[in-house]
């Protein structure tokens, strides 16, 4: 077997091999013959890392023109009848919140909404809307609340355009942070800027300012940069509530690794971009700062959820949100005995899609652009195409029946329950969970892990990454040494690492796990 290419490392300084995923994921072999078939056996050097990027790139912009070409069907201007938005699957709140919410007419989220009710969202999410209704104005948007319905149709339609960008580059920064966070291995990146569901969901909200937020900070934490990441999490948090999930996580694992400092950075980051961005409009505008807040305690089961299947079956939950909580933190709960429990300290990418994925199972809605939210986490902790089509089956099954659901095409002519949207979203969750199990068995069992290997701790790990783990219990069990046999912590000589190099070239049938 021609041997991996071989990189630096910054943290640690062990040489991190740059993963082949032609040789060493099962279904990126089987469908390499499309492209001329696996890496050879006598390759000397893989893709460049900027050939990489801008294959990866490249391809990510791709998937997000085939996204605005399939918008298309549901754009509406002067004249031009649109399709129904549920039946061509091109739902979007982007023009609706625009009108709905008084921006066409010049009201301003939160300080001023005029006659309308006030946006339902974040505050960096009304400053982003706010920042695009300005510049469509300043690009020849008409505003005002005397429009007439052309003039609100030609407005809106711009407005949408700037998103259409807006979003588009906030898409290919996910893609970048992809790229840069786990070292050694590019073309993990290639999941989420081809994946499908971005195709299918990426202009439906504004959820990838939080998505991009998320992956900024993912990076950040693994270029050792705890505060800025930290940061990062809490701009995400003031954009979508999810961010402040992985807080959790990253905290119990620095306490494992004894990495208080970086904890406190990372905590202290938080709160202070938090509270940066919520405070002057808290203060100003108290209650229209309240209603994301009253609107997420008021909503009971909706689209999506397991709640919601349950009350289309006519079985309702009492005290839905203490439920819905209660059984969070009983997750979350689980969540952190893995994290001390595991013979290894468990890395960062697997712990971040568990924790958001349980949020997402126990909460009260799940709309279907929320699939933004776990894609990148689940290319971070479990980096195989397998778990990637697992994943993206049910999500797409998902997304074609919440609009056939919404549309009424998928209730029986008899009148009956819509059975078929209630076996999409068991299908979904049952998707979702089954990557999760897998990612728990890697965690439990280290030696399944595709990320791990010979020197390879935790790539995205920052600070964490070849860390001293603390004792954990009375008898002195700890992460231990590496598969290779040298303790976390220490750096492998690259003698050692070419000798093993040498020694795989000879061995082309070793089982993946034991690399």
């Amino acid at each position: 077997m021609p041997p991996p290419v071989v990189s630096s490392r910054p943290t640690g300084g062990v040489p991190v091999e740059q993963d082949a995923p032609t040789r060493a994921d099962p279904v990126a072999r089987a469908t390499s013959g499309w492209l001329g078939g696996p890496l050879g056996r006598h390759a000397r050097a893989a893709a460049s890392p900027t050939t990489v990027r801008v294959v990866v790139l490249a391809l990510a912009v791709a998937s997000w023109v085939v996204l605005v070409l399939r918008q298309l069907p549901c754009r509406r201007l002067p004249g031009v009848e649109a399709a129904d938005r549920y039946q061509a699957m091109c739902y979007s709140d982007i023009p609706l919140l625009y009108t709905a919410r008084g921006l066409a007419d010049g009201y301003r989220p939160y300080l001023d909404a005029g006659p309308h009710p006030v946006l339902e969202y974040p505050v960096l999410t009304g400053a982003l809307l706010e920042l695009e209704r300005r510049v469509a104005v300043l690009l020849g948007a008409p505003v005002g609340p005397g429009l007439s319905g052309d003039e609100t149709l030609r407005a809106t339609d711009l407005f949408l355009g700037v998103n259409v960008v807006v979003l588009g580059a906030l898409f290919l920064l996910v893609v970048l942070a992809q790229l840069g966070t786990v070292r050694g291995r590019p073309w993990d990146a290639l999941m989420v800027a081809v994946s499908p569901t971005v195709m299918a969901a990426g202009l439906i909200n504004w959820d990838l300012l939080a998505v991009a937020c998320t992956a900024l900070a993912v990076l950040a934490w693994s270029r050792s940069r705890p505060g800025w990441a930290g940061v990062l999490i809490g701009l995400g948090a003031a954009a979508k509530l999810y961010p402040l999930l992985l807080l959790g996580p990253l905290v119990l694992l620095c306490l494992r690794a004894r990495r208080p400092r970086a904890a406190a950075l990372l905590v202290a980051g938080a709160t202070a971009s938090w509270l940066a961005v919520n405070l002057p409009v808290a203060v100003l505008a108290p209650d229209a700062w309240l209603a994301f807040w009253q609107f997420n305690a008021d909503r009971g089961a909706e689209f999506g959820s397991f709640w919601y299947v349950l009350a289309l079956a006519g079985i309702e939950v009492p005290g839905l949100n203490l439920v819905s909580f209660g059984l969070l933190a009983l997750l979350c709960a689980g969540i952190a005995a893995l994290v001390w429990l595991a013979p290894r300290r468990p890395r960062v990418g697997q712990l971040a899609y568990l924790v958001v994925l349980a949020f997402l199972v126990t909460g009260k809605v799940y709309s279907p652009q929320y699939v933004l939210w776990l894609l990148p986490l689940l290319v971070l902790a479990r980096p195989r195409w397998r778990e990637w089509l697992v994943f993206t089956t049910g999500e797409l099954v998902y997304f074609a029946a919440v609009w056939l659901h919404l549309g009424g095409w998928l209730a029986p002519g008899s009148g009956g329950p819509d059975v078929g949207y209630w076996l999409a979203v068991l299908l979904r969750i049952g998707a979702e969970l089954w990557v999760a199990g897998v990612v728990v068995r890697d965690v439990l069992h280290p030696e399944h892990d595709p990320v791990r290997g010979p020197g390879v701790d935790d790539p995205s790990g920052g600070v964490l990454d070849g860390s001293q783990p603390a004792t954990l219990t009375a008898g002195g069990r700890g992460d231990g040494p590496r598969s290779d046999g040298v303790p976390e912590g220490e750096g492998v000589p690259i003698e050692q690492v070419l000798a093993r190099i040498e020694a795989r070239r000879h061995h082309p049938d070793r089982p993946e796990g034991s690399r």
